[in-house]
């Protein structure tokens, strides 16, 4: 069984199970006595307005009362400059955690706190296709299943996995199928955003708070308001940054770059990354407190290497999204469905789309551009890499795989040496050129002993 944050999902058995964090309050005094209102937010506001997540329609009640938030040490209750104060267990108080079973009153009117989790089974969804998503494999099944049960909820949800995996469209499917499908689904890549304009794209700024500002700017969180913020690649947020976005998610509001007045948003916070945040916490690269925040809804994206049974789907799904309106898609032989099918996929179903369309654009066989040698565009990376290339020889007897592994070590050897020198032997700004897991790069490096420190001298 898996902990992660405050949600726990177990792989072992079937159904899994995702155990979501949700509190009870429950009126014990006042005109609404007895009544119950189950909460599965992160904030949680009460008040008499009707913004407020909690209406208690009661005159001793201001308007925006006091606020829930729950982060990493249990839920804190805050007052919100309340007319009558907040009291807990009879006395009143800023702000202090709340046990369980603690009585809250607000004016007249008291309430019960009762913290509790939410078991939800997962069973594989019966679609193969969700959203913009497409498998049939056991795998991407239960992500589709995981993804119908929480997208209703506002449940702030982390996918990490490798790049070219689809985490975007995870993000896009989650705000699709939820009840904020009709509004905003604003994406912001933390990583091809320069760190000294990163804080303005999410927070926005005002006019003359940096130069160049010659305008007050929405950033993306107010821009998202109501409807869904996708954070991708947010393990690259500067550590400055972090406490900044900690505040959103703990209190849904923020501050625009030069501002001094306070702005409310009403969203749901979607992040991905390629990283895996809990080693960064470990190294002090992330905060402990934002991941465990962002960490509510854990989904890992598998790379297309561990769902090679959906290969022949996906190639069918590009196929004809791809063609040409007007046109009949091409129809492929059993031997390049055979190379698609065998090829490794380090950019993962990122890397498969390029492909078919590439094919189609130029009008050639697919199965070719991944071919261990004379295929484009890796026959140029091998004639880079060396100025002759054995000429290719065929075994009797050998099968169609087993001669392409053979080939495709003497691709893989030549590609990454030629890879890594192009890039002065510095593995992210190769594994970004490539666009490669960075891992995935690692693991092939370790493979054939290459050093990328000799290489990058040479």
């Amino acid at each position: 069984m898996d902990v992660l944050g405050g949600t726990r999902i177990r792989r072992e058995a079937k159904p899994a199970t995702v155990n979501l964090r949700r509190c009870k309050l429950v009126v014990t005094k006042g005109a609404q006595r007895g009544t119950e209102f189950v909460i599965g937010g992160d904030v949680i506001r009460v008040g008499k307005s009707t913004e407020n997540d909690l209406v208690i329609a009661d005159e001793t009640v201001s308007r925006v009362h006091f606020e829930i938030v729950r982060d990493g040490k249990g839920y804190l209750v805050r007052d919100l400059n309340s007319t009558n104060g907040t009291f807990l267990d009879g006395a009143e108080i800023k702000e202090a955690y709340i046990r369980a079973g603690s009585v809250v009153g607000a004016g007249a009117i008291e309430l019960k706190f009762t913290p509790f989790e939410e078991r939800i089974e997962i069973l594989p969804s019966e679609k193969e296709v969700l959203g913009e998503m497409v498998g049939r494999s056991t795998a991407m099944r239960e992500i589709f299943g995981l993804i119908e049960r929480i997208a209703p909820t506002d449940a702030t949800v982390l996918i990490e996995g490798e790049t070219g995996t689809g985490k975007d469209m995870i993000a896009r499917t989650l705000h699709l199928l939820s009840k904020r499908a009709a509004a905003p689904f604003i994406v912001v890549d933390c990583g091809a955003v320069a760190g000294t304009l990163i804080e303005s794209e999410l927070f926005g700024h005002e006019k003359g708070s940096f130069t160049g500002a010659v305008a007050a700017r929405q950033g993306a969180f107010e821009l998202a308001s109501g409807g869904s913020v996708f954070l991708d690649e947010l393990g690259e947020l500067s550590l400055d940054l972090q406490p900044k976005l900690l505040r959103v998610l703990e209190q849904r509001e923020l501050r625009r770059v030069g501002g001094s007045r306070t702005l409310k948003v009403d969203l749901r916070v979607i992040a991905a990354t390629r990283k895996d945040l809990r080693s960064e916490v470990e190294k002090g690269k992330f905060r402990e407190d934002l991941y465990f925040r962002l960490n509510v809804v854990p989904i890992t994206a598998p790379s297309l290497r561990d769902r090679r049974e959906d290969i022949p789907l996906l190639i069918d799904h590009f196929l004809t999204r791809l063609t040409p309106a007007g046109r009949v898609p091409p129809e492929l032989s059993e031997a390049t469905r055979a190379a698609l099918y065998a090829h490794d996929w380090p950019g993962n179903v990122r890397e498969l789309r390029n492909v078919i369309e590439r094919a189609l654009a130029l009008g050639t066989d697919p199965g070719a551009m991944v071919a261990p040698l004379g295929a484009e565009p890796f026959a140029r990376a091998a004639a880079a890499a060396t100025t002759t290339a054995p000429e290719l020889e065929f075994q009797p007897g050998m099968s169609f795989r087993d001669t392409k592994e053979r080939w495709n070590e003497v691709f893989e050897r030549r590609y990454l040496s030629w890879l890594l020198k192009r890039a002065d032997g510095n593995i992210s700004k190769a594994a970004r050129d490539a666009d490669m897991d960075r891992k995935y790069l690692h693991k092939l490096l370790r493979k054939y002993e290459i050093d990328a420190g000799e290489v990058g001298d040479d």
